[in-house]
């Protein structure tokens, strides 16, 4: 990506949405731009968890005033990211919907475990280099997210339903603060937490990191407040605990340092802090200047090159825990992506590279369910990737990733697919085509073989000799016209 290349990055969280403009600079992210919106969706969940009109439009009005700042940016320059909220509420779709109308850009719903890895990015990007062992912590509005990580690596990474407006509501809902309601709080934030410690263990790390929302607050007010600059302590949760206390409720906390926005939701953050200090015996803990927006920034640097893409990780790590057979799955990735180029009929264009990769996955990934079974294995690869916890992909992603797998064999009529999207026809046109030509699981011969593409419709041409050398394959073939013929597409072999 060239260098003064601006990027966006939007977070919307359960209690704030955040959008980050940053400017490429040699491999680096430097901010523009950082606009802040308490949307506070996460308190918007009735008991059956859906979004309440008013939530959605909170959000949408938030969405509209972006969308206003980011005209005239490209597609590939914008990455929204949503999470607990939204992983959580059952309307989801009705907001996202709505919201990418909006806002002008695709929003992806990113797993815990996605937003955990990018919280660490962001975190990391932001430190001086060291090869210290680091604890990142970020307390959100509906979760939290704690990963342990060397430099640029997160190596362990989970998320935990528990956060600030979460908590807020549930133990201090009338904004009255009480000893008895910190204690049944923490216990509650404790009993969900338990079980990081068998993956957090006391010595696992050597400096303890605080990332944005609840944490950030605390430290400025502890700062403001003349405790030691710069460090979160037991003595600081403590003394910041007796000032809530005296206050009584929320409306009335008047410490300097805590905005606004934050007093709200300050008691539930704040008990699950001190919940984390008692449970994994944290001692002192910094709090970091890099989030989950800068994390989403650094991110779509990585994504430029296939070499830092932990999307090509993910696919391998995938590969090999469904033992698929690697052989075969580059194999047809390898033809499917030359027959794309073909059929796009485009020079090796960024944009194009990118196309062809996202195929080359899915071949790669196409007889992932054949672990479980032999019959209908593409079903269940689909339902694979429909639901596995893929690093650095989001939900969309994943779901375009097992349509493909799902059609790259059967009957294509039954695919609940946008016939319209002539980049996915194409691709997955490529990809059943493919898994022809290596039916044999070999290298085939494509010596002769032209692909070329018209309004809905694809000719492959081959030599009477191919198909007189190949029966087998050039019987596939013909029985891949007749599954087209049932589709708003046409394929013909001439």
């Amino acid at each position: 990506m060239q260098d003064g290349t601006l990027l966006a990055a939007i977070d919307l969280g359960s209690n704030s949405f955040r959008l980050e403009i940053g400017r490429v600079d040699h491999g680096q992210v430097q901010r523009v731009e950082y606009l802040k919106e308490t949307v506070r969706q996460g308190n918007g969940l009735d008991e059956a968890r859906n979004l309440t009109l008013e939530a959605l439009e909170r959000g949408w009005a938030c969405l509209a005033r972006f969308s206003e700042r980011l005209a005239g940016f490209k597609p590939r320059q914008v990455r929204a990211v949503a999470t607990q909220t939204l992983r959580e509420a059952r309307n989801r779709d009705v907001f996202l919907d709505r919201g990418r109308q909006i806002l002008g850009f695709p929003i992806d719903v990113i797993s815990g475990r996605e937003e955990a890895r990018l919280i660490y990015q962001g975190v990391a990007h932001l430190l001086p280099q060291s090869d210290e062992r680091r604890l990142v912590v970020d307390i959100g509005g509906r979760s939290t997210e704690l990963i342990l990580g060397r430099q640029y690596v997160a190596g362990t990474m989970e998320s935990y339903r528990v956060g600030s407006v979460a908590w807020s509501m549930k133990y201090f809902g009338d904004g009255q603060f009480t000893a008895a309601a910190f204690e049944r709080a923490e216990i509650a934030a404790q009993a969900v937490l338990d079980e990081a410690l068998n993956l957090y263990t006391p010595g696992a790390w050597d400096v303890a990191y605080g990332s944005s929302g609840t944490i950030g607050a605390v430290g400025d007010v502890l700062w403001a407040a003349g405790h030691e600059p710069g460090f979160i302590t037991r003595t600081g949760l403590d003394w910041l605990r007796d000032q809530l206390l005296a206050a009584r409720s929320s409306d009335r906390v008047r410490l300097l340092g805590l905005k606004d926005d934050r007093r709200p939701v300050i008691g539930g953050g704040l008990a699950v802090l001190r919940a984390l200090f008692d449970l994994l015996r944290i001692d002192r803990m910094q709090p970091a200047v890099g989030a989950l927006r800068q994390g989403v920034l650094f991110d779509m640097l990585d994504r430029e090159h296939a070499e830092t893409d932990v999307r090509d990780a993910t696919i391998q790590r995938l590969a090999t825990r469904f033992e698929v057979d690697a052989g075969q799955g580059e194999r047809v990735a390898r033809v499917a992506r030359q027959l794309l180029r073909d059929l796009r009929g485009a020079e090796a264009t960024p944009e194009l590279q990118r196309h062809e990769r996202k195929l080359g996955w899915a071949a790669r990934l196409h007889e992932i369910g054949s672990l479980i079974s032999h019959s209908d294995y593409h079903k269940h690869g689909a339902y694979i990737l429909d639901n596995v916890d893929a690093l650095g992909f989001a939900q969309p992603e994943l779901h375009r990733l097992s349509l493909l797998v799902l059609g790259h064999r059967g009957k294509l009529r039954k695919l609940e697919v946008d016939f319209d999207d002539e980049l996915f026809m194409h691709q997955l046109l490529c990809l059943r085509l493919a898994v022809i030509l290596c039916h044999a699981r070999r290298d085939p011969d494509l010596s002769g073989l032209r692909i070329r593409a018209g309004e809905r419709e694809v000719t492959m041409s081959v030599k009477p000799e191919w198909a007189r050398q190949y029966p087998q394959s050039a019987h596939l073939l013909r029985e891949e016209v007749v599954a087209w013929q049932k589709t708003p597409w046409a394929f013909a072999v001439a």
